[in-house]
């Protein structure tokens, strides 16, 4: 984890760095509102006929994505708002379902008052991230007959697969707010700092409910809850340190890169795990409406799962600004 989290930092730093030698090349910031946004749709698909020895299952997959930016300046004052949601799919030939390869709806909120003339604000934060469609895990369970008992042939329990949900929208969800220090070189690289930040984790009761046995409820929060949730309740609070920051610049000509980074540690439990979310959009133009994306996400919340989740995503893309 260490080696990992050392990686994530020096792609942070270094993208941070080239951002801002490309920050200093802007004009200065005009006053009232600026929106811009973007739309992209992803295909990736490979198909093999019945006469294909190399190996390989014919699958196809999509993936929209919407980012929106709505920025706000007057004086020393600053607001910038950025809402993103991405969600996929990919149906792989011979499964019996469907899979989510993506799912995420977010809004991020700094408010911030310039100090003197410097690139340093004292700000206000607020983050709100949760998913947009239920997630589900699949399971092998035995084959059951008439009677309700598993079925049996030459020694062997046939088993059939089936699907448990295991999220779905606002379940869960993650709210985050609090003072801290921007430092803002313009809208395309900042990084906020707030060490007194309240957490709030939203889920459903469905995915708590173990009812009133003591057992069962220890035996819920020795595993560590849903995400972080303990049993039979519907939400949980922490008290923490965040830092977040926003990168974009032009790798090359055609080429740009996007990085998103957000850190959090909680006071009140563990506070050395942090909890990271770091990713990276790179769109190499073909032309107006076309480019190939590449997007790479790395996330490590120990409420979760405690190891890095990781998600890859590169596909030709149909892309339109606004």
């Amino acid at each position: 984890m260490k080696k990992t989290f050392l990686t994530l930092s020096l792609i942070a730093v270094s993208a941070i760095s080239f951002a801002q030698e490309e920050a200093n090349k802007e004009e200065a910031p005009k006053e009232g509102w600026t929106r811009g946004g973007n739309i992209s749709l992803l295909f990736n698909q490979s198909a093999f006929n019945n006469d294909w020895t190399g190996g390989g299952v014919s699958n196809i997959a999509a993936n929209l994505s919407v980012s929106y930016g709505f920025n706000y300046r007057k004086g020393p004052i600053s607001w910038d708002n950025k809402i993103i949601a991405d969600y996929g799919l990919t149906k792989i030939k011979g499964d019996d379902f469907t899979r989510k390869t993506n799912d995420r709806l977010e809004l991020n909120s700094i408010l911030g008052k310039q100090i003197k003339e410097s690139n340093w604000y004292y700000s206000l934060f607020l983050n709100f991230r949760t998913q947009m469609d239920s997630g589900f895990e699949d399971r092998e369970t035995p084959l059951l007959d008439d009677l309700g008992s598993p079925v049996v042939i030459n020694g062997n329990t046939l088993t059939e697969k089936t699907r448990v949900r295991t999220t779905h929208f606002f379940s869960p969800a993650y709210l985050q707010f609090g003072p801290g220090m921007l430092w803002k070189k313009s809208d395309n690289l900042y990084v906020n700092i707030a060490p007194a930040t309240a957490r709030m984790i939203f889920v459903h009761k469905e995915f708590t409910d173990v009812g009133n046995s003591q057992a069962a409820i220890d035996a819920f929060n020795a595993t560590g809850g849903y995400f972080g949730v303990e049993a039979n309740e519907t939400s949980r609070f922490e008290f923490g340190a965040s830092l977040s920051g926003y990168a974009k610049f032009e790798i090359m000509k055609n080429v740009s890169m996007e990085n998103i980074l957000n850190l959090y540690s909680n006071y009140l439990e563990d506070p050395q795990n942090v909890d990271i979310d770091y990713t990276a959009n790179v769109v190499m133009k073909i032309n107006k409406y076309l480019s190939t994306n590449i997007t790479f996400q790395a996330i490590y919340d120990d409420n979760a799962v405690r190891a890095f989740q990781i998600r890859e995503v590169f596909g030709l893309g149909v892309n339109y600004g606004f």
